[in-house]
């Protein structure tokens, strides 16, 4: 039970920090919460600081959600323990400690998570996104369907219901931080992904 705790708050803290600012401070780049889209993730920081800064933003925003996961399976911890360091390590990415609990939207962490937890389910989540992303050409959009469709991916390939639940979590708390982005593509003004649109990280 301590370990499970441990690891749970583990998650959040490493979920905290935040790849975005860091990478930011490190390159010289200004603080990504004040530049662009105000949003610390990936797509914000490929805006303001180019293509390597947002490619190792979004190693580390991933590795984030991977990381945990990976221990507790190597810990043989118990699915409901598993579910709550995913979410864990999602919610410390959303709302960070360390950073003023200004997060990012969760996309690439979930997709960590995704992949920690098995990774045909982050495989899958990840092929529909770009899937989306060539239909559709918006990344709000892509990433807003491939979560909606994460817990039926979820439920096939690991059907224990703690995890579809902290699955259907994160995809509404998702959802949740992207609802600027919903209010942009109901009134279809949500940039293309060619013409770099607001940061998803």
């Amino acid at each position: 039970m301590i370990m499970n705790l441990l690891l749970i708050v583990g998650a959040y803290l490493l979920g905290s920090i935040s790849s975005a600012i860091i990478v930011c401070r490190l390159v010289g780049l200004p603080d990504p919460r004040t530049q662009g889209s105000n949003n610390p993730g990936a797509t914000n920081v490929l805006r303001i600081g180019g293509k390597k800064a947002a490619a190792i933003t979004l190693l580390g925003d991933s590795l984030k959600g991977l990381a945990p996961m990976l221990i507790g399976h190597l810990l043989d911890v118990g699915p409901a323990a598993l579910g709550a360091i995913g979410l864990a390590a999602f919610l410390g990415h959303l709302y960070p400690l360390f950073f003023s609990f200004q997060g990012g939207k969760g996309v690439a962490t979930a997709l960590g998570v995704q992949f920690g937890l098995y990774w045909p389910i982050g495989l899958s989540v990840a092929a529909i996104w770009l899937f989306a992303a060539k239909v559709l050409k918006i990344s709000s959009a892509s990433a807003l369907v491939c979560m909606a469709l994460a817990p039926i991916i979820v439920w096939i390939f690991w059907p224990e219901p703690v995890m579809i639940v902290a699955q259907y979590v994160i995809t509404a708390l998702l959802f949740w931080r992207h609802r600027s982005n919903i209010r942009n593509l109901m009134s279809g003004k949500e940039d293309k992904i060619s013409d770099e649109p607001e940061g998803e990280s």
